[in-house]
C-alpha cells in the first residue's frame, strides 16, 4: 500500500459529504439539518477529545487537563465533571446551530428553549455522555441523540417535543472507545463513521449497518434476575439451556447502552433492559444498572 497516496486521499466520504448526498435526494432542502448535524458532530468531537484526556488525567494524576468532579484547580475554581462538561459542550454547540428551539438533555431537570434570535424549526434530545460512571474502566461510553421538527419554532411547548419515535428526522449515537464512532440514520438506513485523527474527520466506515437475522449474542444484566417478570425469565433461560438442540446463546454485558445497542447492530442478537418489579416502568437512564 502506498501510505503517502493513501494519506493524500480526499475522495473519502465523510460526514459532511454524507449528508450532503442525502440532502441532494431532497431539492426542497435548504441545508438546515445538515449545518446541524454538523454542530453535532463538532460536539462528538470535543468530547472524544475530552474523554481520552479524561483517562490520562486519570493514569498520571494530571487532572488539569480535564475538569474533574470534587477537585479544585490551581486558580480554585471548582471543575468539572465530564459527563457536565459534555453537556455544556452540546448545549453550545446544538444553540450556536442556529437550527433548534428546543434541547432535551438528560443532564438538565427541564427543557432548554433557545432564545428567539438562535431559534430553528428541530428539537433535540440527546444524553451527552451515557456510560460515564464507566470510564475509569476502560469501557466503551458515548453520545446518544434524536433530532424532531417543531411545526411553531416561535412558540414551542412541552407538549411539541412529546412525539413517538416514528416522527424521528434522524437518531443516532458516538460511541467513544478504542476508535471513536458515529453511528446515523436519517431515516434511509443506517450508517457508520469512524473518526480519523489525522484528518479530524469521521469516515464513512461502515455504510448500510444491517443487523444479522440470526444472532448468537444475548446482553442482558443477569444480576436482576430475581426482579424479573415469568415470561422475561423464561426467554433467558432458554438462551442459555435452547429446548431445540441448538447451542447456547453467549452472554455478553457491557452495562453502557451506546456499547450494547453497537454490538447489537454489528453481530446481531438482542440487547434487553427489562422492566422488573424494582422498576415497573422500566428506565430511562440504561446504563446506570
Amino acid at each position: 500500500m502506498d501510505h503517502a497516496a493513501e494519506a493524500q486521499r480526499t475522495d473519502l466520504m465523510t460526514i459532511t459529504r454524507h449528508a450532503l448526498n442525502e440532502q441532494g435526494r431532497h431539492p426542497e432542502s435548504r441545508g438546515d439539518f445538515t449545518i446541524l448535524l454538523s454542530h453535532i458532530v463538532l460536539g462528538c468531537k470535543f468530547v472524544a477529545s475530552a474523554v481520552n484526556k479524561a483517562g490520562l488525567a486519570k493514569l498520571i494524576g494530571l487532572a488539569k487537563l480535564i475538569g474533574l468532579a470534587g477537585e479544585t484547580n490551581v486558580q480554585g475554581e471548582e471543575q468539572k465533571k465530564l459527563d457536565v462538561l459534555s453537556n455544556e459542550v452540546f448545549v453550545k454547540a446544538l444553540v450556536s446551530s442556529g437550527r433548534t428551539c428546543v434541547l432535551v438533555s438528560e443532564e438538565n431537570e427541564a427543557a432548554i428553549f433557545v432564545d428567539a434570535p438562535l431559534r430553528g424549526k428541530y428539537c433535540v434530545c440527546f444524553d451527552p455522555l451515557d456510560g460515564s460512571s464507566n470510564i475509569d474502566y476502560g469501557v466503551s461510553i458515548g453520545t446518544i441523540f434524536g433530532i424532531y421538527m417543531i411545526k411553531d419554532k416561535d412558540n414551542a411547548t412541552l407538549e411539541d417535543v412529546l412525539q413517538p419515535g416514528t416522527d424521528m428526522i434522524a437518531a443516532g449515537y458516538c460511541m467513544y472507545g478504542s476508535s471513536c464512532t458515529l453511528v446515523l440514520s436519517t431515516g434511509n438506513g443506517v450508517n457508520g463513521f469512524t473518526l480519523d485523527p489525522s484528518r479530524g474527520e469521521f469516515i464513512l466506515t461502515h455504510p448500510n449497518i444491517k443487523i444479522p437475522n440470526k444472532g448468537k449474542i444475548y446482553s442482558v444484566n443477569e444480576g436482576n434476575a430475581r426482579n424479573w417478570d415469568a415470561p422475561t425469565a423464561k426467554y433467558a433461560e432458554r438462551c442459555k439451556f435452547p429446548q431445540d438442540g441448538s447451542s447456547p446463546k453467549s452472554l455478553r454485558y457491557i452495562g453502557s447502552m451506546v456499547a450494547d445497542v453497537h454490538r447489537t447492530l454489528l453481530y446481531g442478537g438482542i440487547f434487553l433492559y427489562p422492566a422488573d418489579k424494582k422498576s415497573p416502568s422500566g428506565k430511562v437512564r440504561y446504563a446506570d444498572a
